[in-house]
């Protein structure tokens, strides 16, 4: 099994999701950071480098929220909770045309991506634990 790891960065009751600048078919539409899991690496070790890669923080990886998100034969989804290692960090779009700081209220209202649609319960959950 090959997995996908998602990144659920939240700062002050916020979550931090990110709009894909590309492939077409998807441009526009919001999701966690994150990426593939290289050959050797833990999961939180991919979630680190991806959050480098993509927005230029440093996060420290807390627990899973929700379930696997099977996204097609052998790959599934699998987000953490996460915390910039310094809050005051400020993200940067790296590789996606946009960022923004969603609160639970407005969750619902972005075209997130099928996968982290499926995650929108569980999202919700994690930033009502926190306020």
């Amino acid at each position: 099994m090959r997995v996908i790891v998602g990144a659920a960065i939240v700062r002050g009751g916020a979550l931090l999701a990110q709009q894909r600048a590309y492939p077409p078919e998807v441009a526009g539409r919001w999701e966690l950071p994150g990426g593939r899991v290289e050959p050797g690496e833990t999961e939180p070790e991919a979630l680190r480098r991806e959050c480098v890669e993509e927005l230029g923080v440093e996060i420290t990886v807390g627990d899973r929220v929700g379930n696997d998100v099977p996204l097609r034969s052998n790959l599934v989804l699998r987000v953490y909770a996460a915390r910039l290692v310094d809050p005051k960090a400020r993200p940067k779009a790296l590789e996606h045309k946009g960022l923004r700081w969603v609160t639970a209220s407005a969750l619902d209202g972005l075209r997130w991506l099928p996968a982290d649609l499926e995650l929108l319960p569980a999202l919700h959950e994690l930033l009502e634990g926190v306020n």
